[in-house]
């Protein structure tokens, strides 16, 4: 079974970037959540190693940012499947990480780790620049963050689109962390959102 793997990280992206000739692919699975979250905890990354342990598959990615910003993460991920001779195929960078023969490719290794460090490095980068900007909007007076003493109505705050997500993965059946990540918001959020629920029953 040939698997394309497609993450982006909030549910409002669009995947059609990364679905290059889909239809050479038995499956699609996508993921909408961070890259920071490891590969087997994600619920893509689930339903891709409940197929592996039900047969022959290969996997494509368009690119390693895809598969996770963690450096450590992305190489436990490829130990995984290369131990079961299941090959992953990075399009962009045009890296297979088995060989022809099933061995493990080498210079795959050698790269894929050279440009995870790079993908770790821009998301530390991107966090490190986002406190920064915040840091200096404090400093100047016009960081608009919610004033202490403000309040708003459970409606309002159920209504935010983030908070509907995180609503309807409830719904699904989705645990509270899971349903966290893939909305994107901080699980202290979920827990609020479970009880303005309960109140509006």
């Amino acid at each position: 079974m040939n698997i394309l793997y497609v993450r982006v990280s909030t549910v409002d992206q669009n995947t059609d970037r990364q679905k290059i000739n889909e239809k050479d692919y038995n499956l699609i699975v996508e993921d909408r959540c961070s890259g920071a979250i490891p590969f087997f905890d994600r619920p893509g990354g689930k339903e891709i190693i409940a197929h592996a342990q039900r047969g022959d598959i290969t996997i494509s990615v368009i690119s390693i940012d895809r598969m996770g910003r963690d450096l450590l993460d992305v190489l436990h991920t490829i130990k995984y499947f290369t131990d079961r001779q299941i090959c992953i195929h990075f399009i962009t960078q045009g890296l297979r990480t088995l060989q022809p023969d099933g061995k493990e490719n080498p210079i795959s290794k050698l790269i894929i780790s050279i440009l995870g460090t790079v993908s770790e490095m821009e998301r530390n980068q991107i966090k490190e620049r986002t406190a920064e900007g915040i840091r200096l909007a404090k400093a100047r007076g016009v960081y608009k963050g919610r004033k202490s003493d403000t309040k708003e109505d459970i409606l309002t705050f159920l209504s935010k689109h983030k908070n509907k997500k995180v609503i309807e993965y409830l719904k699904k059946g989705y645990k509270g962390t899971e349903a966290a990540k893939l909305a994107g918001v901080h699980p202290n959020t979920v827990c609020k959102i479970k009880k303005c629920m309960s109140q509006v029953v």
